[in-house]
C-alpha cells in the first residue's frame, strides 16, 4: 500500500518527532471560523486536519475540504463515521477499524462498501486500529457506533486490545475520549498502549488544556488532536503549537 502520508507518520514517530493535528466537523464549521482557523493553523504549522464526525447533519464535507486547500497547504485526512463521508478532495482516509469495540458494522462491513469508492478515488488509506476510551460520559461515537468504550482504569485492556490490532496488521492506533468528553485519557492508559505496540499512535477527546496535550505526549502519544476546544477558544491554538515545540526540544539537543 503505497501512502506517504502513512509513511510520514511512521518515519516521525521513528523520529519521535511530535505532531499535532486539527479535527473539523463540517457540521460545526462555519466558513469565517473555519478561513481563521485553517489560516492560523497554517502560520502555527500544524501537521494534519482530521476531518469528519460521527454523525453529519449537513452535506458540507467536500466544501470545508476546498477551504481548507485553498487557505492552507496542510494534509487533510478523512475521520470518517460512515461510507457517506468519502471525498476525493482529501489527501487521505483514516480507515478505521473499531476494535475496542463489538458491533461488525464498525469492524469491517462499512469498509467493505467503501472499498471499492475508495480505490476509485485514488486518496491515501491509513489503515487504523480506532479504540474508544471512557472519558466520564455518553459521546456520539459510542452511541452511533453502539459500542462501550474501554475502562479508562483498564490501560492492561487497552494495551491487549491495542496489540491485537498491530498483529491484524492495522499501520496505526487511535485513542479518543470522543466528542465532548469530560476527561482526556489517562496517562497510564497512554503508556501501557505505547508499551504494548510499535504503531505510531494518535490520541484525542477531552483535550482542553495544554498541561492535557503535555501529558499525552510524555506519555507516548505520537499525534495530539483537538477539535471542540478549539470551537470555543481559536487561541488554544497557539498553546499546543508551543506544547509540541516543547516536546520536541530533545530532537534539536
Amino acid at each position: 500500500m503505497n501512502s506517504a502520508l502513512l509513511t510520514q507518520l511512521e518515519q516521525h514517530q521513528l523520529a519521535g518527532r511530535k505532531q499535532l493535528a486539527v479535527l473539523i466537523d463540517p457540521d460545526k464549521a462555519g466558513e469565517r471560523g473555519l478561513v481563521q482557523l485553517a489560516r492560523s493553523a497554517q502560520k502555527l504549522q500544524a501537521d494534519y486536519f482530521f476531518v469528519g464526525g460521527s454523525l453529519m447533519t449537513t452535506n458540507r464535507l467536500d466544501q470545508v475540504l476546498s477551504v481548507l486547500r485553498e487557505e492552507s497547504d496542510i494534509p487533510t485526512l478523512l475521520f470518517p463515521g460512515g461510507v457517506t463521508q468519502i471525498s476525493e478532495k482529501a489527501d487521505g482516509i483514516l480507515l478505521l477499524s473499531l476494535i475496542s469495540g463489538r458491533n461488525p458494522e464498525f469492524l469491517i462491513g462499512a469498509h467493505v462498501i467503501a472499498a471499492p469508492l475508495l480505490r476509485e478515488s485514488g486518496i491515501q488509506i491509513l489503515p487504523t486500529g480506532y479504540m474508544l476510551i471512557d472519558g466520564g460520559r455518553a459521546t456520539t461515537v459510542s452511541y452511533i457506533s453502539n459500542t462501550t468504550p474501554i475502562p479508562a482504569d483498564k490501560p492492561e485492556i487497552a494495551a491487549c486490545t491495542a496489540m491485537a490490532g498491530e498483529m491484524l496488521g492495522l499501520r496505526l492506533i487511535y485513542m479518543d475520549a470522543g466528542s465532548g468528553a469530560q476527561r482526556p485519557i489517562d496517562e497510564a492508559v497512554i503508556q501501557a498502549v505505547r508499551k504494548s505496540v510499535k504503531l505510531p499512535m494518535i490520541v484525542g477527546g477531552g483535550i482542553r488544556e495544554g498541561h492535557a496535550a503535555a501529558a499525552a505526549f510524555r506519555a507516548g502519544a505520537d499525534v495530539v488532536v483537538v477539535g471542540n476546544a478549539l470551537e470555543d477558544r481559536p487561541a488554544f491554538l497557539d498553546e499546543l503549537a508551543a506544547v509540541r515545540y516543547q516536546a520536541n526540544l530533545h530532537l534539536s539537543a
